[in-house]
């Protein structure tokens, strides 16, 4: 009982993650709309999903589930009554929009966030030390198959090695085919989406497992809800930071750098274009571009770009 109460409080960690603003750049100060309260776990929630993980019935579970639907009406009805508020306080329209659009998400997509939010509580991976990093890959709760997604983005120092082993393209952003020394803990940039492929097939083969992008949903599951106050490179700086710039800003998995800096190709195909679903906001995004619920942003496949970089997902 007291391993799945350490659990608990990771899955708690995992939805109410967060960092102390830095000094050197407190990024949500530019979002126009900043709300502080976090969701935290109340003890009738932690209750039942440690009931559910020591007897995984459908009576337990259907409890968990109307206990987390609960929660999510509470932080939907705080989010309509800060809705209305703004609409009577307000002197941008852009506040009242922004508030309108994370609401409109809310409620059209309820039955697909309690979902995501079951998957992760009930997923038998949760267990003390599931959110700390021991080989470079966290388990992404809820996702299938044992996929586990990296700690960070490729960066070019790691992208380097795959360019000299197989004498692939380097990305143009390098000068005469070589990775920037300044830049080698950066996220990889201007690298297409048959690029990154390339690279988990290479990756593949020295062992260890089967590596490929994620989907749109295991990356958002591995993200988890963004907090209102975290810091991360949007809005800002005019270029990458270091993956690592911003260490204390933890996905739902524990893993980093999954909001701003770089955009990150997903394996998602959107029906009816020539694109695929890319994820979390870049450098030069708007602070409300990179929330994980974010949908519709896209990128051709072709070509690569100077804000779009990429993760890999394991699958053992």
């Amino acid at each position: 009982m007291r391993k799945i109460i350490i659990a608990i409080a990771i899955a708690a960690a995992s939805i109410a993650a967060f960092a102390a603003p830095q000094n050197e750049s407190k990024m949500h100060r530019l979002s126009s709309t900043i709300e502080k309260e976090r969701p935290l776990l109340n003890e009738e929630t932690k209750s039942l999903i440690a009931a559910y993980h020591k007897n995984p019935t459908e009576a337990n579970r259907a409890a968990l589930k109307k206990q987390v639907e609960k929660n999510y009406d509470k932080v939907l009805a705080r989010k309509k009554a800060k809705l209305e508020e703004l609409k009577r306080t307000a002197r941008e329209a852009s506040k009242v929009k922004e508030m309108q659009d994370i609401v409109d998400d809310m409620v059209k997509n309820r039955g697909l966030r309690v979902e995501q939010t079951m998957s992760r509580f009930t997923d038998k991976r949760l267990r003390p030390g599931s959110r700390e990093s021991k080989d470079g890959f966290l388990p992404v709760l809820g996702a299938a198959n044992n996929v586990s997604i990296a700690y960070t983005p490729v960066t070019n120092e790691e992208y380097a090695k795959f360019v000299k082993d197989t004498n692939a393209k380097a990305p143009k952003s390098w000068t005469n085919g070589k990775m920037p020394e300044a830049k080698a803990k950066h996220p990889v940039v201007n690298v297409s989406y048959s690029d990154a492929e390339a690279y988990c097939k290479w990756l593949s083969k020295k062992g260890g497992g089967k590596f490929r992008l994620p989907t749109e949903t295991e990356w958002e599951l591995a993200a988890g809800h963004m907090p209102k106050d975290a810091d991360f490179n949007c809005g800002e700086k005019n270029t990458t930071t270091p993956v690592d710039t911003y260490a204390k800003t933890l996905s739902a998995c524990g893993a980093i750098d999954m909001w701003g800096n770089c955009w990150e190709w997903t394996s998602t195909k959107i029906d009816g274009k020539n694109a695929m679903a890319v994820k979390g906001g870049a450098f030069d995004s708007a602070r409300t571009s990179c929330r994980t619920e974010g949908k519709g942003e896209v990128r051709d496949p072709s070509k690569g770009f100077k804000n779009v970089g990429f993760r890999v997902v394991r699958e053992k």
